[in-house]
């Protein structure tokens, strides 16, 4: 096992991190920049070390200062979180380079899975169903009114090397394509340093399905269950819960093994998601693979009971899987709220600056993991995450319920937040009945 983790990351990641880390009697060194000087990853970690001023590309993106500070404090391994270098293949390698242990997946599989067209080749040979469109990436224009053509229409342009919604445009008709294709090129030579694209058949109104997966270094790999991430707005996922509603057990084992099958054919070896759409039938398609772990990892946590976090660092170290892993269950109802620092009235604009007063709620089945506190200074570099909320029931019904309980106990004063979205969400009778899918938000009338 290893003796010392720095920590390539910042928030509540760096923090659920370092509560792992003391559990496994594992010493840790947080990096942090200078805007987040007084976050608590840096007061519990063990050691600490400044990387830079406030922007990314000085402190949390800067691979040299991050390398120097893992050799000053003598670390064996890195954590990356998500985010920032999470599944940069080239960072992995630096990491390898260094004899710094990098705890996620090897290099390879980051820049195979990384990109999109080599992934959904490996998940046909897998058996794994995939959406109808190009076979890997669209060359020219011209090719790309073919395939458009073949598939039909609507269809949805992607990033090669893309997330987050960049580098992708929907097209409804063919008129659309040219501008449609020029302008996703340019974002993602912008966001991604690669123009590349690929298309597919675009869904109306799918639900975003995705499977938590767990592999060793001994070829062995286990699924952990679905996740429901449909609530989103503008691609962002906004709410998850674990089971999906509409999953039904038979779906479950069909989806899980499939998920299996496609990480074991890319000889998948730490955490990490296999990302699928799901039509108005029941039937799934992959859409993508992450090799990270996942901010939302905390509903199959609480609906698994165990800790995901140490069970990557026990992989990552080598050991493998414990026996007894698939005989774990679906325990009860898990729903996960992102609770950011945002305006939901005014656009969702940012909403940095200090928080003044910070109440957490508590009570059984109530779980938070925020780095924030009152008086503590949102820096307006960062994303705005500032807390995740996470409820669990014996049934979705309670999981709700407890939810509106939480979300009216939580105060956070001095800055805008996204709770007040939130409540509205969760009383919502069409969230309530579990019949939705990705353009909720955008057709139910959501009052805040």
């Amino acid at each position: 096992m290893f003796k010392k983790i720095i920590i390539a990351n910042r928030g509540e990641i760096a923090l659920r991190i370092i509560r792992a880390c003391k559990e496994l009697n594992i010493q840790t060194v947080a990096i942090y920049s200078e805007p987040d000087e007084d976050s608590l990853h840096v007061r519990f970690a063990d050691e600490a070390v400044c990387v830079g001023p406030g922007p990314s590309p000085q402190s949390y993106l800067n691979i040299p200062r991050l390398i120097s500070a893992a050799e000053i404090t003598n670390a064996d391994a890195i954590h990356p979180g998500y985010g920032f270098l999470a599944e940069s293949a080239y960072f992995a390698e630096i990491c390898e380079s260094c004899n710094l242990h990098f705890i996620g997946p090897s290099p390879q599989i980051i820049n195979q899975m990384g990109d999109k067209a080599f992934a959904k080749e490996e998940m046909k040979k897998a058996g794994v169903p995939t959406i109808p469109g190009s076979d890997g990436v669209i060359k020219t224009y011209e090719e790309a009114i073919e395939v458009a053509r073949d598939i039909g229409y609507p269809v949805i342009l992607k990033a090669v090397a893309g997330g987050g919604g960049r580098g992708m445009r929907v097209v409804n008709e063919p008129d659309q394509l040219r501008n449609a294709y020029q302008s996703a090129r340019v974002e993602a030579e912008s966001a991604f340093k690669n123009p590349d694209l690929y298309m597919e058949r675009f869904f109306q109104a799918p639900r975003h399905i995705e499977v938590q997966l767990l592999g060793d270094k001994h070829g062995n790999v286990v699924s952990l269950g679905e996740r429901d991430c449909s609530v989103q707005r503008k691609h962002q996922k906004l709410i998850e819960e674990s089971p999906s509603p509409v999953v039904t057990p038979e779906m479950r084992e069909q989806l899980n093994q499939t998920a299996v099958n496609g990480a074991k054919r890319v000889g998948y070896n730490s955490v990490g998601t296999i990302e699928f759409l799901m039509d108005s039938k029941g039937q799934f398609f992959f859409m993508e693979m992450n090799t990270r772990i996942q901010v939302e990892h905390t509903v199959t946590e609480q609906v698994f009971g165990m800790d995901l976090i140490k069970e990557q660092i026990a992989v990552a170290a080598g050991e493998p899987l414990r026996k007894n892993l698939e005989k774990f269950k679906i325990r009860g109802h898990a729903i996960e709220c992102r609770i950011n620092a945002e305006d939901p009235s005014n656009g969702f604009r940012p909403s940095p600056g200090m928080i003044t007063s910070f109440h957490t709620p508590g009570g059984v089945g109530v779980r938070v993991d925020t780095h924030a506190y009152a008086h503590y200074v949102i820096p307006p570099f960062y994303d705005s995450l500032i807390a995740k909320l996470i409820t669990h029931g014996r049934d979705r019904s309670e999981a709700i319920e407890r939810m509106i309980r939480a979300l009216e106990e939580f105060v956070i004063e001095g800055v805008k937040t996204t709770i007040p979205m939130h409540i509205a969400i969760m009383n919502n009778e069409t969230f309530r009945s579990g019949k939705f899918d990705t353009k909720f938000l955008e057709q139910e009338t959501i009052l805040y």
